[in-house]
């Protein structure tokens, strides 16, 4: 019995799966009669243990030295915070495949956790046909058309990625976009040029968990690259979704131009901003300076100390609460799309370690974007970010916190995920072509 319960022990102490009950076990003080009773536990399941090694051993089998199979390392796989968010938020399947609806996507970039829902809902053939006939076309869209669309249409995941790099793209950046998708320049994006996005998106994915690439071949569509993997993420699957319906009609046959690609980008990142400004102005025109703080500061990584230092720091030097408009908002939020920019305008003030005045400030704004902020917002800010209330900005905190709230809780961008690896990917595309 003493034999095996000090074996046992040493068991214990040196099994990985259980590290915590073996920690406790060799650090336990205690009386005759608790040593008694440890031990026998100690005894019971050491012995389980032995036995269910022996009975492994008697069938030739040792499953702890077993090496795992390609598939099972492709199960193992760690998920990015992008895909288990479109796997949280995706209500719907179609073959296997997981998508999102209009509202599913709205809720993923704006809220914390998904509607209540008892199942993923699973699509008849049928039912995606219905929900392609409702589809507006392009000149058709406006910055209510996720919001009226609902569930009335599917977004895939490759979809859901550019639709994010979406909300943080500025202005000037309209034009990259849609030239990285028109790889012949003819001013014009059809159908197959779009859907060179999902093969990008798809190559990334294999990429970044070690797959053999060599199947990706010259002259194979998006379709016939994917994979049928386990999360319902990148499986081969040929359905219209809403982006493609929207850009390239019912038929598929229209192109889509520079006009309205910009028009929808302006109404997709318009239609996330009135979301999120309508959520805290409860019906009303404005804001409170508060809950402008609140916003900015919601997807940051801020301990509670911190985030309730930031709200009471402004709580104490806005005296006179007029409010932020929505046009004031989404100017803001135009300049956080901005931000390499304003980075690189402020990088002479930084380098020589000089604070930043609200006249600086403003220029730098100006310079970025062609925009001015109102008075009112500069001083919202400073009255957040001035840490010594001298007028000067807290830079280095400005940029951390807005980084977070510009890319909304994604705070590590992979290099082979994202605008980035598209972008690269896409001229690797029309390397190749040429």
């Amino acid at each position: 019995m003493a034999t095996l319960s000090r074996t046992s022990g040493k068991i214990l102490r040196k099994v990985q799966f259980l590290p915590i009950f073996s920690r406790n076990y060799s650090s336990v003080k205690c009386n005759k009669f608790n040593k008694y009773v440890w031990n026998t536990c100690a005894c019971a399941i050491g012995g389980g243990i032995l036995l269910y090694a022996a009975n492994v051993k008697n069938r030739g089998i040792v499953y702890a030295l077993k090496a795992k199979q390609p598939e099972e390392l492709m199960k193992a796989v760690k998920l990015t915070s992008r895909e288990r968010r479109f796997i949280k938020f995706a209500s719907v399947e179609y073959g296997g495949q997981l998508y999102m609806t209009p509202q599913d996507f709205l809720e993923s970039v704006v809220e914390q956790e998904p509607r209540p829902r008892l199942k993923r809902r699973v699509l008849t053939t049928k039912e995606i046909e219905q929900l392609r006939d409702q589809v507006p076309p392009l000149k058709k869209g406006s910055s209510q058309m996720f919001r009226s669309m609902r569930d009335r249409g599917i977004i895939s995941y490759t979809e859901y990625l550019f639709l994010l790099s979406i909300l943080t793209k500025p202005a000037s950046g309209f034009e990259i976009a849609f030239n990285m998708f028109d790889t012949d320049g003819n001013q014009r994006v059809d159908k197959n040029e779009f859907l060179v996005m999902e093969k990008i998106f798809s190559y990334a994915w294999k990429g970044k968990r070690g797959m053999n690439l060599e199947g990706a071949e010259e002259g194979k569509g998006p379709q016939e690259n994917y994979i049928n993997d386990d999360q319902g993420l990148q499986r081969r699957h040929n359905v219209d979704t809403l982006l493609q319906v929207h850009f390239f009609g019912k038929k598929g046959t229209n192109d889509l131009k520079f006009e309205g690609f910009r028009q929808f980008m302006e109404n997709l990142q318009t239609e996330v901003l009135e979301l999120e400004f309508h959520e805290f102005a409860k019906g009303h025109e404005t804001i409170s300076e508060v809950d402008f703080a609140k916003i900015l500061l919601r997807y940051t990584y801020l301990d509670t100390d911190e985030y309730d230092m930031y709200l009471d720091r402004l709580l104490d030097r806005v005296k006179d609460e007029r409010g932020i408009t929505f046009e004031e908002f989404k100017t803001f939020c135009q300049f956080l799309n901005n931000l390499e920019d304003f980075t690189i305008a402020m990088r002479m003030y930084t380098l020589a370690d000089h604070p930043i005045s609200k006249e600086e400030f403003q220029r730098a704004v100006r310079v970025c974007t062609g925009q001015e902020h109102s008075p009112r917002l500069v001083a919202t800010v400073f009255a957040i970010f001035d840490a010594d209330g001298d007028g000067r900005l807290s830079y280095k905190e400005f940029i951390a916190i807005m980084k977070d709230r510009l890319h909304r809780g994604f705070k590590s961008y992979a290099k082979n995920e994202g605008w980035d690896a598209f972008k690269s990917c896409v001229k690797q595309e029309m390397k190749s072509a040429v």
